[in-house]
């Protein structure tokens, strides 16, 4: 295989203007593209992230509902690597974003924290 990179993540959600003011407001996502696509009654946006495209935003009518808590089966979670991780806390809360204690991975000894989207999608903060 020639993979050199992850091109993007995909997320559906259910309130579009509700998950583009968390992605874009409160964590800070850079705009690239907005795109209303009428043949689907749905929103594309696509969002950066330091000025690389990373995270497609999906809106369709009725799209079913998906288990998110983090050990379901499939996309566990999506992870946001950070300089700060009690500074970047301090900006989620300020956000109104709660976020579990911080804990410690047995294996790498980094510190990481939990929070989710405005759909319970699971994301994580860890500190690199």
């Amino acid at each position: 295989m020639n993979f050199r990179k992850i091109h993007h993540i995909a997320i559906v959600c259910s309130d579009y203007n509700r998950s583009k003011n968390f992605y874009v407001n409160k964590l800070g996502f850079e705009v690239m593209q907005e795109v209303y696509r009428e043949e689907r009654n749905s929103y594309k946006l696509d969002l950066a992230l330091n000025g690389e495209y990373v995270i497609e935003l999906f809106s369709f009518p009725a799209a079913p509902a998906r288990p998110s808590y983090s050990e379901a089966r499939g996309l566990r979670h999506l992870a946001f690597e950070v300089e700060d991780i009690e500074e970047t806390v301090r900006l989620l809360k300020k956000e109104g974003i709660v976020t579990e204690e911080i804990r410690i991975d047995s294996y790498t000894h980094k510190r990481f924290t939990f929070f989710e989207d405005p759909d319970g999608l699971p994301l994580e903060i860890y500190e690199d």
